[in-house]
């Protein structure tokens, strides 16, 4: 199992309540898109990283599309398309 690091920013730390995490990810999950899908089907607050939300990602600090693969110990941003600053 490979150990990530998730962070989540904005909006979606306040409906997952929690601003990060790291767990082993399954062995299905290979891609940024994935381990979305993945998040999402915990329910309730993590729909909003559901498919079809506009959601941005990260992979260590790099934009990235949701066919981006993921990698042991690598960290993984969401974010809304909007941070202000």
């Amino acid at each position: 199992m490979m150990n990530v690091k998730v962070l989540y920013f904005a909006s979606l730390r306040e409906a997952v309540g929690r601003s990060a995490e790291e767990f082993g990810l399954p062995g299905d999950i290979a891609t940024v898109g994935e381990l979305r899908a993945h998040l999402a089907a915990r329910g309730e607050g993590w729909q909003a990283l559901a498919a079809g939300r506009n959601v941005r990602a990260a992979v260590n600090q790099r934009m990235v599309g949701a066919d981006a693969q993921v990698a042991a110990g690598d960290e993984i941003a969401f974010f809304p398309p909007v941070t202000g600053g």
